[in-house]
């Protein structure tokens, strides 16, 4: 118990260090970000977000407090649990989780249909009544089947819970994988067969979250992606390609033209970052989070 206190005594002053600030009592009341003297306020043309398990050297209410600080009010991949934390903080809850089995057994597989439509139908009436509107999916992995086996059995089983999705006001995004890198064995590792799903399911409850790392890695020609099927994709993920780290100079993608891309079209869900930040201590991780929403603020 001694050591628990004292290391969120230590983590309270690591972001209020990493901050600016002499207390994490500070935090919150602005919105805005801080470099040295200069303040300046977010664009407001994307809406920023930040994934929980990236960034879980910090307890959920810390983040809380430090996104506020950053100037953006959401946190991705959050179950029920723990909405309660985001509420008193004033947080959306910006992707919904919770009610997948786990990232392998997913829709594209009908032996998971069962226990899936049961989780799912929980799920979607939890979100609605909490007021969130976004929760995560998952294709699974193909073990043996062929592409178009893997559509007709997630256009199969979505097609059981998309009334109920349409009828509490809950959007359904199924993220697109990287199958060479991460997630090998992944259906969905392609936009094309997500895209080819939307159309299948024809419902404005259930669209693709398109994640660019994964996306970089599966096909690229990322912004082109964007600007011809924009209105499938429902939600976007960050992080920087190789090494899914810091979305900075030392990798490839170029997000400051990605995220005009993304507001050029019109989109008004949220922009995640989810990298793993690969800098030394919390309080270098906890500017690099400052300065990828900086990236993104286009």
């Amino acid at each position: 118990m001694t050591h628990s206190i004292n290391r969120r005594a230590l983590m309270r002053g690591a972001v209020a260090s990493a901050l600016g600030l002499s207390s994490l009592s500070a935090l919150g009341a602005e919105t805005v970000l801080t470099s040295g003297t200069s303040t300046t306020a977010l664009k407001g043309n994307i809406q920023h977000s930040v994934a929980r398990w990236t960034f879980n050297f910090l307890s959920l209410e810390e983040l809380c407090l430090v996104v506020k600080r950053l100037g953006f009010s959401a946190i991705d991949l959050v179950g029920p649990s723990e909405w309660h934390i985001l509420k008193q903080h004033g947080i959306d809850s910006s992707m919904c989780n919770g009610a997948e089995l786990n990232l392998e057994d997913g829709w594209g597989d009908a032996k998971f249909h069962k226990p899936l439509i049961e989780n799912y139908r929980k799920h979607i009436d939890l979100v609605s009544d909490a007021g969130y509107k976004n929760l995560i999916c998952f294709s699974g992995n193909a073990r043996g089947k062929d592409p178009e086996e893997g559509l007709k059995n997630a256009t199969k089983g979505l097609k059981q819970i998309l009334a109920q999705a349409e009828k509490r006001g809950v959007i359904l995004q199924m993220e697109l994988f990287n199958s060479k890198v991460d997630h090998p064995d992944y259906f969905a590792d392609n936009s094309a067969w997500g895209i080819e799903l939307c159309k299948r399911l024809d419902s404005p409850n259930f669209k693709l979250l398109y994640d660019i790392y994964h996306m970089q890695i599966s096909e690229g020609d990322i912004i082109r992606t964007i600007q011809n099927n924009h209105q499938y994709f429902g939600h976007y993920h960050t992080a920087g390609v190789p090494g899914r780290n810091e979305i900075d100079e030392t990798q490839e993608l170029y997000y400051p033209a990605i995220a005009r891309a993304i507001h050029a079209t019109g989109f008004k869900g949220y922009v995640a970052q989810e990298f793993m930040p690969k800098r030394a201590t919390d309080n270098e991780k906890i500017e690099s989070l400052k300065a990828a929403i900086r990236i993104c603020d286009v």
